[in-house]
């Protein structure tokens, strides 16, 4: 998901979003361990999302962005 789209998203989203991601590294990384990983890169690219993601969820917790849909 590029920048752009990801700053138009709601915390709910964002969650959701986080723990989807959370879940394929750890399978990436079960497939490394087994050999059978395709593409190694992928990894990396997960891993900068969920960055992005925990840095666009805590500027929402620091109430520098809007709180639209939060619960």
């Amino acid at each position: 998901m590029k920048k752009r789209e990801m700053n138009n998203l709601d915390l709910i989203s964002i969650n959701d979003m986080l723990t989807d991601n959370e879940e394929a590294l750890q399978n990436l990384k079960f497939q490394k361990a087994m050999q059978q990983l395709e593409d190694p890169l992928k990894i990396k690219k997960i891993k900068k999302e969920i960055a992005q993601l925990k840095t666009i969820k805590k500027e929402f917790d620091l109430g520098l962005r809007g709180n639209k849909n939060e619960k």
